[in-house]
């Protein structure tokens, strides 16, 4: 009995259904009603007595369905069945039974409209994001079936219609995840505030950059730092969007949208490290002292890119797009290579800008930036896709090398075109040698990194290390800085033809010789140049001192020799003449030569013993015998005394002290 009563309530509900579906919209709302009131009448049920009502009505076989067994029972509700010439008419006006594909798709096109024309965050529920994502899945999978089966195009051209919508919604989720992760929060319980009035309080709202606390990168001195743009629970929301979209066949706008969601973000850190775009022409426009500002930002600013910002990006984008590659390279690829480059091209700028040598230091801090960097830079860039930012990076390390070569060439051009016109007061050290040995001094603090770019292995020591001899003179540093050594001694020689005086180009030789050695002696200079050219170097001093002796104090020591007792002895006359040409050369030295310049104490001291050495024996001897002599001694006249001589010339090479 229950089985037919369950039979004669189908045949009433599709009696129903018959009478007042004049749509298939509304026979599909009718048949949905029918189905939630009643267990027994299932969607498959009514679907099924529908169909074979249909088929009944077509083959003139409705009497047997009026008069039958299972006939309808009468009521004083219902009106009686129409005669079966009606009844056929109104079976061939009906539309063809739909298909189970066909019910899918209109039921998951009415749940997912709810959630398209949504306003809000659809994230901002959980149970919304959970259904959404649960129809989405549907969807893609009925969309796949349809492909496969390919019988059906314009319910497959609707699916997909739809499918796109839901993309559409997906990717504006997803965006809004990213830049906005705090509008997908569970609204807070009772208590606080919604407005935002307390946010600008506790993080400071009025900086000008909105309302919401973003976590932005700041210069830093430890790079062993992870930003975390986003909480797990976003990452895990945006993930979940970015697998639907992958999954149905738009990886590719997905990372396009995360990339342009990031972008800002990138943007904005790297602006707050101070660092502003500058084009190639514009840096060469540039003073040095505004290139130099310029760098000291750029340095700090490239170690936080590189070492913090863009391996957090690149953590970041691997956990949203985990198990969807190749998306999730191109996604991070996208996001940061506008800032990347823009930070790569400014060293290139800074290498083509000029080969002056005091750009020889910044280049090198910039170099080495760069060079240490490089290994850390395998595990980020380790992607087809990013490996053309690795080696651009590469690109930049080497040509920064470059520029440091050329730097050291343009310092032998500096030595040659010094000009030599002016020379330096007394003998003093001439500039360019304080310059050029300062400059090479200094240079050697960064010997490492020297050795590296003079052999050409740019980068080296973020890979192997270059291998640095400490007795090693021949290396490609070491024979350069030899050759801008020779180079200044060739520019210093000419300088010295400017002295009218061969005496006074001597003591200009000794100082600027003994100032050269000094510098190599107490840096590294020495290790790189060698013992035995600091013994040749030594050689040319103490032959300038011998020079210097031989020309001015030859001629006095000459004209105080006077021959021994005896045989061969000079008379007295000939003996007062020698001490009045003595007087006249002495003199003259002395006014003109205690105006000179010996700068080190020590060759000071070691000049003046050896003028002592060659004069003093001899004038104490010419002044004894005269004063020994009878035809001189009642009307001998002395000038200078022996203590007299010796005391001037320990006033001699001291004109800076007077």
């Amino acid at each position: 009995m229950a089985e037919d009563g369950e039979e004669k309530l189908l045949a009433t509900v599709q009696h129903i259904v018959q009478t007042l579906g004049s749509s298939d919209t509304m026979t599909e709302d009718i048949l949905r009603v029918f189905s939630n009131y009643d267990g027994r009448l299932s969607l498959d049920k009514l679907y099924a007595a529908r169909a074979a009502a249909a088929s009944a009505a077509a083959g003139g076989g409705v009497g047997a369905g009026v008069g039958g067994e299972h006939s309808l029972p009468e009521s004083p509700t219902l009106p009686p069945p129409p005669p079966p010439a009606a009844v056929s008419a109104a079976a061939a006006r009906l539309p063809p039974a739909t298909t189970s594909m066909e019910r899918t798709v209109r039921t998951l096109d009415r749940q997912i409209s709810q959630f398209v024309a949504m306003e809000g965050m659809i994230w901002a529920d959980s149970a919304d994001a959970d259904a959404f994502l649960e129809a989405v899945d549907d969807l893609i999978g009925t969309v796949q079936e349809l492909e496969a089966a390919g019988t059906n195009r314009a319910l497959f051209d609707r699916a997909e219609e739809l499918l796109s919508r839901c993309m559409t919604r997906l990717e504006e989720e997803f965006r809004a995840l990213i830049e906005r992760p705090d509008d997908a929060a569970p609204t807070a319980p009772g208590g606080f505030r919604s407005d935002g009035s307390d946010d600008e309080e506790d993080f400071g709202g009025g900086d000008g950059y909105g309302d919401e606390p973003i976590p932005i990168a700041k210069p830093v001195t430890d790079y062993d730092v992870v930003i975390d743009a986003l909480s797990p629970g976003s990452v895990a929301n945006v993930h979940q969007i970015a697998r639907r979209m992958v999954d149905a066949g738009f990886g590719r706008e997905c990372a396009e949208v995360y990339a342009a969601a990031r972008r800002g973000f990138v943007d904005e850190s790297v602006a707050r490290l101070g660092v502003r775009p500058r084009t190639a022409e514009e840096v060469h426009a540039s003073t040095w002292e505004e290139l130099e500002f310029d760098i000291a930002r750029w340095i700090p600013a490239f170690n936080m890119v590189f070492r913090i910002l863009i391996p957090s990006e690149r953590r970041l984008c691997d956990r949203v797009f985990d198990g969807l590659a190749p998306f999730g390279d191109l996604a991070f690829v996208a996001a940061v290579r506008t800032q990347a480059l823009q930070l790569i091209s400014f060293g290139d700028a800074i290498s083509s800008s000029g080969r002056a040598p005091e750009r020889l230091f910044r280049v090198v801090d910039m170099y080495e930036a760069v060079r240490d960097l490089l290994p850390d830079l395998d595990p980020v860039f380790a992607d087809p896709y990013s490996a053309a930012l690795r080696a651009e990076v590469t690109a930049v390390c080497n040509t920064l090398g470059s520029s440091i070569k050329g730097i050291f060439m343009e310092l032998e051009n500096l030595i040659r075109r010094d000009p030599a016109r002016v020379a330096a007061q007394g003998g003093n050290i001439h500039p360019i040698t304080r310059y050029v040995m300062n400059y090479l001094r200094a240079a050697c603090g960064s010997r490492q990194t020297l050795e590296e770019v003079m052999e050409g292995d740019f980068g080296a020591v973020g890979g192997a290390a270059v291998a640095v001899d400490p007795d090693r003179p021949t290396s490609s540093l070491a024979v350069h800085i030899a050759w801008i050594m020779d180079v200044l001694h060739k520019n210093l020689d000419t300088k010295s033809k400017i002295y009218r005086d061969p005496s006074l180009a001597c003591i200009f030789l000794m100082n600027n010789g003994k100032y050269i050695i000094q510098k190599v002696n107490d840096s590294e200079l020495g290790v790189l140049l060698g013992d035995e050219w600091i013994k040749q170097m030594t050689n040319r001093v103490r032959r300038w001192s011998m020079d210097y002796q031989r020309i001015t104090w030859g001629k006095v020591t000459t004209v105080l020799q006077t021959g021994g007792p005896g045989v061969g002895a000079i008379p007295a006359k000939a003996m007062m003449q020698k001490l009045r040409m003595f007087n006249t050369y002495f003199q003259e030295i002395y006014e003109v030569q205690s105006e000179w310049v010996i700068a080190d104490d020590q060759l000071r001291v070691d000049v003046k013993a050896a003028v002592e050495e060659a004069v003093m024996p001899v004038y104490t001897a010419l002044i004894s015998r005269l004063k020994s002599s009878p035809e001189t001694r009642h009307d001998l006249y002395i000038k200078y005394t022996p203590e007299d001589v010796e005391g001037c010339i320990q006033h001699l090479f001291e004109g800076a002290a007077r």
